[in-house]
């Protein structure tokens, strides 16, 4: 039996009265998914270990049955790896916003929804701008900027020391900047700092002092170039600043071929980054579609057709949309709406349709990583709900899916790793 995943990001939310009290997933017009749940079993799943920060990086790296205690390392390495850097032993690897700030707060996480095509240009400015200046006053390459995907780049420090506290920006809209610049950890355990002084050259202070130096100056220099004058100019949200977290050294994780026998070959395919890192440190051949933005107007059925042709060839799949998340971000309620149905209507259904007539038979995951509520606007941590389908699947009771419903499902509530395990159990 071949088995996808396929995962709203942050499709999940908490109750909302505009919507008469009920959840995004309650009130969108989904038959697709509801479907699935009614001739399925379902549940609900723990997908943030205790612990760790309810970021994407964490869930679907728990999703797809990996142990956090083992293998987290940030979303910078996962980022590093999609992009095709290969990350020496010494370098410490942050994942890089380029952000909008207004009046000393930030205000958006992206920039302004910054192309990838502008940014590539502000990345090159500030390595000549920012990182050069650093570099020839060290005697050496000590930082560096590497172009990513639209707003989400890559800032690599040698001999950075990864315990430092960094806030993540989608996590703090409209809030006050500078009480959450880069600050060393005093948590870290014995055994980490331990790791930690054998890859750094630099201490976890000196570390947080350069990164804050980065913030700060990139903010000197971003609105000085031509692309934000520009949009200065015509009263437009500038990208005018850096923002690096969540950073880490080169992980180290088993593929999903020596986790699961079952699985001889496997594709990932996503618009984000740090997914198609994980995926390849999974062991999963990375899929690119034409036209996938990690937004509302990302191309379903460009994801659905690869995802269709992967499981003619492969035994796993992992289908991740960005869209729901984004809109969670931004507050954005009608369009958070639409990007569940467009997922629904646009993804999910197509690829139901040609797994029914596929020969061999196929199991189908639903879920979204985590909650983004568009009320909150951040990640939230809570149980997310999953449905389990296939061909003859004895379905539980559960008639449709949403948060509410999948809490009287046949699988409970499951942990972490449990979910691969149980979705690998699912055989004819």
């Amino acid at each position: 039996m071949k088995h996808i995943i396929i995962l709203g990001d942050g499709m999940a939310d908490l109750p909302v009265e505009r919507l008469g009290g009920k959840t995004l997933l309650q009130y969108a017009s989904k038959p697709m998914m509801d479907r699935l749940a009614k001739e399925g079993r379902c549940g609900r799943l723990i997908t943030v270990p205790e612990g760790f920060p309810p970021g994407s990086e964490v869930a679907n790296t728990a999703i797809l049955g990996y142990d956090l205690n083992k293998v987290y390392e940030g979303r910078g390495p996962l980022e590093a790896a999609s992009i095709g850097y290969e990350m020496a032993d010494d370098d410490l690897a942050l994942r890089c916003n380029i952000i909008n700030l207004q009046d000393g707060k930030i205000i958006t996480h992206n920039g302004g929804n910054l192309e990838t095509e502008d940014a590539r240009v502000l990345i090159d400015y500030l390595n000549e701008t920012l990182a050069k200046p650093i570099n020839e006053r060290k005697g050496y390459e000590l930082v560096k900027f590497i172009t990513g995907i639209q707003y989400r780049h890559l800032l690599v420090i040698k001999g950075g020391n990864k315990h430092i506290t960094c806030a993540p920006p989608h996590d703090h809209p409209n809030e006050e900047w500078r009480p959450l610049l880069v600050k060393p950890d005093e948590t870290a355990s014995t055994c980490h700092l331990e790791r930690s002084r054998k890859i750094s050259s630099l201490t976890a202070a000196e570390t947080a002092d350069l990164i804050n130096e980065l913030i700060l100056k990139s903010q000197e220099l971003l609105p000085k170039h031509p692309y934000n004058q520009a949009k200065a100019a015509k009263g437009e949200r500038q990208a005018n600043s850096i923002w690096p977290w969540s950073g880490g050294y080169r992980p180290s994780m088993e593929t999903l071929m020596q986790q699961y026998p079952d699985i001889k070959s496997g594709t990932v395919i996503s618009a984000v980054d740090l997914i198609r890192g994980i995926g390849h440190y999974a062991g999963l051949k990375i899929v690119e579609v034409e036209g996938a933005t990690g937004l509302a107007d990302t191309n379903y059925e460009g994801k659905a057709q690869a995802a269709i042709e992967a499981l003619e060839n492969d035994d796993f799949v992992f289908v991740h949309v960005e869209a729901s998340d984004e809109a969670g971000h931004d507050g954005d309620l009608e369009l958070k709406l639409k990007t569940i149905e467009y997922l629904d209507q646009r993804l999910i259904k197509p690829i139901y349709e040609h797994i029914m007539e596929m020969n061999e038979p196929v199991a189908l995951a639903v879920l979204p990583d985590h909650l983004t509520p568009v009320e909150m606007r951040i990640h939230v941590g809570q149980p997310v709900p999953f449905l389990f389908w296939y061909k003859g699947i004895v379905a539980d009771e559960v008639q449709q899916y949403d948060e509410t419903s999948c809490v009287s499902g046949s699988y409970g509530l499951l942990k972490l790793g449990e979910f691969m395990n149980e979705f690998m159990k699912l055989t004819m």
